[in-house]
């Protein structure tokens, strides 16, 4: 049993960050319903920003609190990746906004690999590590074993998710982005300015995935080709809860972190991917809407 409680946590701390990239994917779909495959390289260039500001500030440059420097490095984080994602959006996804779906999907995938190979190109390809804002301590309850370090993933994760919600759901922001979420035609009739939101969107979806970049540097490596692989599984997530829906991308990550987590417990390693795409194919075959998400009737 503290075996399995133990797993849990782990899953629970994957998980966090995973529904924290997802709801990139899922808000962007949601607006425009364009799947920008860039946001799994917008998430590492979030890791690089908050590896660089992290070391600076952990450095020669200031003597301050680890807690402090772990918030002012996740505010710099997620201005700067807020920022990269308005200007892809403005200068690579909005001319394309009446062309082919497909040329936007092919755009969104050049600009993943304009990221991942400008970033090898500059930095260089040794992994990286966030420096430790704060000393790692360690906790046994029941025999369960969890250090601070995955508590804070677990709970900014959930706060940071709890506060999107709230706003999507009670802000003007909020009612503006579901209203061109279900008409973008409709909309700027009533008044909303659909390309200030679609901005907007972009800039709260990349930096969130700025938060979910800081957290996970603090447990993981930092590498050039880190967001493919997470953004795909991201991307996975956001799909199995119902791309679109916001909460469906929250339970979607949650999901795919228990499925990475316990795969090697059942099986092995190597099969993960296997796993986790699998039950994309299957919830693609039995309800291609995901868990959460609705089917919408068009007319043809």
């Amino acid at each position: 049993m503290q075996g399995l409680i133990q797993q849990v946590l782990n899953a629970l701390q994957l998980g966090s960050v995973y529904a924290l990239i997802a709801l990139g994917y899922t808000m962007v779909y949601g607006i425009i319903r364009l799947i920008n495959f860039a946001h799994g390289d917008i998430f590492m260039v979030s890791t690089y920003v908050a590896f660089f500001v992290g070391t600076a500030l952990m450095g020669r440059l200031l003597h301050l609190p680890g807690t402090v420097v772990f918030v002012l490095t996740m505010l710099a984080s997620m201005f700067a990746t807020a920022l990269l994602a308005v200007l892809i959006e403005r200068f690579a996804y909005k001319p394309l906004r009446q062309a082919p779906r497909v040329s936007a999907v092919i755009t969104a995938l050049g600009v993943g690999l304009f990221l991942e190979n400008f970033t090898l190109a500059t930095i260089g390809p040794d992994p990286r590590f966030l420096p430790k804002f704060f000393p790692v301590q360690t906790f046994t309850v029941g025999g369960v074993a969890f250090s601070n370090v995955q508590m804070i993933i677990i709970a900014v994760s959930a706060v940071v998710m709890l506060l999107l919600d709230t706003i999507v759901r009670r802000t003007m922001v909020g009612m503006a982005m579901r209203a061109v979420s279900w008409d973008k035609f409709t909309a700027p009739l009533m008044g909303v300015p659909v390309d200030r939101i679609i901005s907007i969107t972009f800039a709260i979806g990349a930096s969130i995935a700025a938060v979910g970049g800081t957290l996970f540097g603090m447990v993981y490596t930092v590498d050039p080709y880190m967001g493919i692989r997470i953004g795909w599984w991201a991307f996975i997530s956001a799909v199995v809860g119902g791309i679109g829906n916001i909460r469906g991308a929250m339970l979607g990550g949650y999901i795919l972190g228990f499925v990475e987590i316990f795969t090697p417990v059942l099986l092995a390693s190597t099969y993960r991917d296997f796993v986790a795409f699998s039950l994309l194919l299957i919830l693609l075959i039995f309800r291609p809407y995901g868990i959460l998400g609705r089917p919408v009737a068009q007319k043809v």
